[in-house]
């Protein structure tokens, strides 16, 4: 293996989140479960140790760093000094629309709703991460997209997905790729939209 960077372990960063997320959907249990965030909090001790070597911040930093911002984020949990409030909100609702306004406020330099959305997401993910982002902001849902009906659960919904898939693949039509397609349009227009009314 060739000198570690930030770059070269990328791969290693994302599949070690992808491993914990398996072990979690597939009930792989405690041990398994402790295992995988060791080796994700592995990958962040590397990131940290190259960027400790290049004098920019440190693992303390990086804890310091994101106790400030659970504490910033969360005045309905912590008070500044980051003792636990006497009461928490009622609801989940409550707390993410909170979480959102001190997200806003810190960076009022974002633009639009789909800012910070990740470009390298997976398609699927990212599609969804969207959608999401664009309910919260009240801006319509996919317009024009064909109205498709729904199968009850998710596994059937997993089953209809890997149809579509294996469809696209014999057609030669790429999903992953057609799908960022659609996101990207989607990202555009209500983009527009959204600069055109402000």
């Amino acid at each position: 293996m060739g000198a570690l960077t930030h770059e070269s372990l990328v791969e290693y960063l994302l599949e070690e989140a992808y491993e914990v997320a398996e072990t979690i959907e597939t009930a792989g249990g405690d041990a398994d479960l402790k295992s995988e965030l060791g080796d994700v909090l592995l990958q962040v001790v590397l990131h940290a140790r190259l960027a400790e070597e290049r004098g920019a911040f440190d693992l303390d930093d990086v804890a310091r760093g994101l106790a400030a911002k659970m504490i910033r984020r969360n005045p309905h949990v912590f008070r500044p000094d980051g003792a636990l409030q006497d009461s928490f909100p009622a609801t989940v609702e409550e707390i993410v629309l909170t979480w959102d306004a001190v997200k806003k406020a810190e960076k009022p330099e974002r633009g639009h709703v789909f800012e910070g959305v990740p470009a390298a997401l997976p398609a699927l993910a990212r599609a969804q991460k969207l959608l999401d982002r664009a309910e919260r902001a009240g801006l319509p849902a996919a317009a024009g997209a064909p109205a498709v009906g729904l199968p009850a659960t998710e596994e059937q919904l997993g089953e209809l997905l890997f149809g579509i898939v294996a469809a696209a693949r014999a057609q030669g039509l790429d999903a992953e790729r057609a799908l960022r397609g659609a996101a990207r349009r989607f990202q555009d227009h209500n983009t527009a939209s959204h600069n055109t009314a402000s």
